[in-house]
């Protein structure tokens, strides 16, 4: 049983938080074939540029709705909900949202919440999955018709976007367009906190383990 308090707009997200996440997987697969076609199939592409923007115009609509439910000011909610200002603007940056549609489809199957560990995990590794395949399809399309650019094909970005998200970092590909520089610093600064996350999340889950044991103490004792 949801919470008295829950405001309009809070229950309009509850509401619309599923739908959202399918509707932007539809604008990850429409935003694909649109680049990944090329010239070959024109009718294709106007097929899946036709579900990039009806997508993209139900986030927007989505967020004005929430505005006016919310009864803020324009200003104070765009500095309340910056992230989803982010991701109306680009909307390949919808994973960052993962969390509370991980959390929408546990209370939809009446499953109790994970711990803290396992949705960290679980939260890490959707986002560098589709983080990973969204700058990926941003890569290509600036760079594969750039002059002068190492990224040529599909396998290409995806090759150069392992080497970013995990900074390793080979430099044997590397964007030259300012889309492109601009995508991989959006990589590069998700890859970090990424990996911080792990690696914080398992450092801490060692400890309360060791912790526990010392509690407890040798075998009778």
């Amino acid at each position: 049983m949801h919470d008295v308090a829950e405001t309009r707009d809070q229950a309009w997200e509850r509401r619309t938080e599923l739908p959202l996440f399918f509707a932007s997987l539809f604008f990850l697969a429409g935003y694909a074939v649109r680049v990944l076609a090329g010239d070959t199939d024109r009718l294709l592409r106007d097929i899946a540029s036709g579900v990039v923007f009806t997508t993209w115009l139900c986030f927007i609509l989505d967020y004005a709705i929430r505005m006016v439910l919310s009864d803020l000011r324009p200003l104070r909610f765009i500095r309340r909900h910056w992230l989803d200002a982010l991701v109306v603007l680009l909307p390949t940056l919808r994973p960052l949202r993962l969390v509370k549609v991980h959390d929408a489809v546990q209370a939809k199957m009446d499953r109790p919440r994970r711990g803290l560990y396992a949705r960290v995990m679980t939260y890490t590794c959707m986002a560098v999955v589709l983080l990973g395949f969204s700058g990926a399809l941003g890569v290509y399309e600036h760079e594969h018709r750039a002059p002068g650019s190492s990224i040529r094909t599909f396998w290409d970005s995806v090759w150069w976007m392992c080497e970013t998200i995990t900074t390793v970092g080979y430099g044997d590909v590397v964007p030259v367009t300012v889309p492109g520089r601009l995508i991989a610093i959006g990589l590069m600064a998700a890859g970090v906190a990424l990996l911080g996350a792990v690696t914080g999340s398992f450092s801490s889950w060692l400890i309360q383990i060791f912790r526990r044991e010392d509690e407890e103490g040798p075998p009778g004792k």
